[in-house]
């Protein structure tokens, strides 16, 4: 166990670069699977979850290994037919990309139901009708999904629910398909692109990602390639929403701001100044935040990820906001927390009213999912005093040199284990 010790209070100065994005990571390694050869992965970020699944592609026979350039090499010609480690998947919840991914390797596939941040119900009901319109024999159990197919073949599937999860193994699965398979009402977001780039590269035919209807010619010889994972705007719209909350001049560097526009739409309607320059973007703030209303929505909407943050800096903004999930049932793990430092946040249902104070007071809290963590980061950092924050390693699945950056802001933040 570990916490974050974090001193707030103070304007947020400085330059951070942001680190490669943890959903790509966790879709392009399963998907380096499926190549002949060995593929290097750059700008992957060193979290948690990205080394629970190097330790899953040993386990299965996989080559994976960092290099001293801070990149990834994974070479899978030899891979044991064994069923997934439950120990391992438990930890992530984009282990289940492994479906997919070995349904189109090795047509079959046997994995555990996997675990992740508890944000509501999560059925797999859409990966699995996905997987049948493909031609794969589908059953659950005692917690474990198996899954095979002598042979997939292209279908048109369409999606009941936007669901990213769906659409990434259901496009993995579809390389293998002799034929042409449809994806329609397909998740849009930059991780599901990123991932088809990584496969287009390596040989696959897929067209229309980044939109509502991909189309993947499959059965095309995969040739291992080379791919740097895109910046991660969850971890961008984090420090964006903490130099807004705190105040000050904060810019981050290796980011894509198209991805960041729902975010900084908001920041700016909170009176913060976003200002962007190539692959970096600026916040400055010296105001209190104004209040604001959102909707977390599917890309290219408000992200769901980004709204604990954002809940963090609208506690302290002039007035009463109205913050409401479009896409979870559980996401406000966080608010109780707040409310410890002084925040006054009530929920009704998939809502929360939030109605500004002039400031947090710092207190122990702690984070019981990965964005919850972030909010409490922010929060921390608004707060007069040193807030005390546990559960870190909730953080550590996502984020990555966590208090470097904060030091880089000047952020006093310390680190201590405990037992």
């Amino acid at each position: 166990m570990a916490k974050l010790l974090v001193d707030g209070g103070r304007p947020l100065r400085g330059t951070v670069r942001i680190s490669g994005r943890k959903n790509s990571a966790v879709a392009v390694m399963p998907a380096a699977l499926l190549p002949q050869g060995t593929s290097r992965l750059e700008n992957l970020p060193r979290i948690t979850d990205v080394e629970v699944f190097l330790s899953i592609l040993r386990q299965m026979g996989a080559e994976a290994a960092w290099r001293e350039d801070g990149s990834i090499e994974v070479n899978a010609e030899r891979l044991y037919r064994l069923p997934v480690s439950f120990e391992l998947t438990r930890r992530l919840r984009a282990s289940y990309y492994l479906l997919g991914a070995l349904l189109a390797r090795q047509g079959r596939a046997e994995v555990a139901l996997p675990g992740g941040c508890d944000l509501g119900p999560r059925p797999i009901d859409q990966h699995l009708k996905g997987f049948r319109a493909l031609g794969a024999e589908v059953s659950l159990q005692r917690g474990t999904v198996k899954v095979q197919a002598r042979q997939l073949r292209g279908a048109r599937i369409y999606f009941d629910v936007v669901s990213v999860g769906a659409t990434i193994n259901v496009l993995l699965a579809a390389t293998a398909a002799e034929g042409t398979t449809v994806l329609e009402n397909a998740a849009r977001e930059p991780h599901v692109v990123d991932l088809a780039n990584y496969l287009n590269a390596c040989g696959a035919h897929i067209r229309g990602a980044g939109t509502d209807v991909i189309k993947v010619q499959g059965g095309h010889p995969l040739r291992a390639a080379a791919h740097a994972i895109i910046p991660d705007e969850i971890e961008a719209a984090t420090f964006m929403t903490a130099a807004a909350a705190a105040g000050g001049d904060v810019t981050l560097e290796n980011v894509i701001p198209t991805h960041l526009e729902p975010v900084s739409a908001k920041l700016k309607e909170a009176g913060a100044l976003v200002l962007e320059n190539g692959d970096s973007v600026r916040v400055i703030s010296t105001e209190r935040p104004l209040p604001l209303q959102l909707k977390t929505m599917p890309y290219p909407g408000f992200p769901t990820d980004a709204m604990p943050p954002m809940t963090a800096l609208l506690s302290i903004a002039s007035g009463t906001s109205l913050v409401s999930e479009g896409v979870w049932e559980n996401r406000f793990a966080h608010v109780n927390e707040l409310r410890k430092m002084g925040a006054r946040i009530r929920v009704e249902g998939r809502t929360a009213v939030i109605e500004g104070v002039d400031a947090l007071q710092a207190a122990p809290v702690e984070a019981r999912d990965l964005r919850a963590a972030a909010a409490l980061m922010v929060a921390g950092c608004i707060a007069e005093g040193q807030t005390e924050i546990f559960g870190v390693e909730h953080l550590d699945r996502g984020y990555e040199g966590t208090e470097e950056k904060l030091r880089a802001l000047g952020v006093r933040v310390q680190r201590l284990r405990e037992e």
